[in-house]
């Protein structure tokens, strides 16, 4: 009898712990998934950051395309419109005026603004700085609900700050990438390539398209406009740039002003950097001092001819206000600190001799 009881439980076994099984894993299931609910929903304080830094800031951001003129062919008189390029931007001032980069609708004959929305706008250049690789336009019909973005400091950076970048990279609209400043103080050509001063490193990926778009800090604050990538492939690779928002303080409300940027000027026509290293000259030659300016009442001599009609070096500038000058670079970087009025102390090389002159800067004419 005892055996034949032994027989059924080991025949009842399976079913028994098959039972209790599929009555514990539903169970045990439920749980896991109620603690994946919880775990799913919950976001870390730098998270809801940047989260937070998105929701505000970019309806700011905006999709810049551009377009120009082609003839079909070359013996042909008719012309037709193809895309140029794209970029990105944002909103400086609610009454329409955009800040992008220089490159991005260098050339162009039409441009347009895509808001964050979708809606589109006809666009005009109304001033450019391509030695700042900036540009400001114009929405010809702006609405009346446009979002600005707030201004940051750039000289509060430092390396391992939190950024974050938005744009349009490869035309996909209102894109998120985050990172650190990874280096200050960086130089990067410009397009008309003079070199742009004091730049922004960041690991933030920034790809095509990126350019001209906001680099945010983690107060949603403008600190800097992203313009390049530093990449073989033309791709992100870990090192972008961005011109320091304190650069574009100084430069946008000029190009809003008077399309330009404005430097105080001496009255001197100086010689080419090419012509300058071709003959190994240390120092800035001045080729031509106009009559009635600054420079010609301190005394400063351009080029002049001796009497067998050979040319004559007038006055070298090796320095000024103490800091060396060796290029035109160097030359224009210095104006563009001080405005008219300011006197500034130049020296200058004249054969053997060296001579020291306080010049009064003027306006540019």
């Amino acid at each position: 009898m005892l055996r034949r009881l032994q027989q059924l439980l080991s025949a009842l076994r399976p079913a028994l712990f098959g039972g209790l099984l599929t009555v514990l894993v539903p169970a045990a299931g439920a749980v896991q998934a109620e603690e994946a609910v919880d775990y799913l929903s919950f976001a870390t304080e730098d998270e809801a950051n940047s989260t937070e830094i998105f929701s505000k800031a970019s309806p700011a951001v905006v999709y810049v395309t551009t377009t120009t003129l082609r003839r079909r062919s070359r013996f042909s008189m008719d012309v037709m419109e193809i895309p140029r390029g794209s970029g990105s931007g944002f909103v400086w001032h609610d009454s329409g005026l955009i800040v992008t980069n220089y490159h991005v609708v260098a050339d162009a004959s039409r441009m347009q603004v895509t808001l964050q929305n979708g809606d589109s706008y006809a666009a005009e250049l109304i001033g450019s700085a391509p030695e700042k690789d900036l540009a400001v336009l114009r929405l010809l019909d702006p609405p009346s609900d446009l979002t600005t973005l707030p201004l940051g400091d750039s000289t509060e950076l430092s390396v391992g700050r939190k950024v974050l970048a938005i744009g349009n990279p490869f035309g996909l609209d209102t894109t998120l990438t985050t990172g650190v400043v990874s280096a200050l103080g960086r130089e990067i050509r410009a397009p008309s390539g003079r070199q742009i001063r004091g730049v922004v490193q960041t690991d933030a990926a920034i790809n095509p398209g990126n350019s001209g778009g906001p680099l945010l800090n983690s107060l949603g604050q403008l600190i800097g406009v992203n313009t390049a990538i530093y990449s073989p492939s033309g791709a992100s690779a870990g090192i972008g740039f961005a011109i320091p928002v304190n650069t574009v303080r100084e430069v946008v409300p000029q190009l809003i002003s008077y399309g330009r940027i404005l430097r105080p000027i001496m009255g001197i026509e100086l010689a080419s950097d090419r012509w300058r290293r071709r003959y190994g000259i240390k120092g800035i030659p001045v080729v031509r001092v106009f009559p009635g300016l600054p420079a010609a009442e301190a005394g400063i001599r351009g080029i002049s001819r001796g009497s067998r009609g050979d040319l004559l070096l007038g006055d070298i500038i090796v320095a000024i206000d103490g800091e060396t000058i060796n290029s035109h670079d160097d030359y224009l970087s210095l104006m563009e600190r001080h405005k008219a009025g300011d006197t500034v102390s130049v020296k200058a090389r004249r054969g053997d001799r060296e001579f020291d002159f306080e010049v009064v800067l003027t306006e540019s004419q």
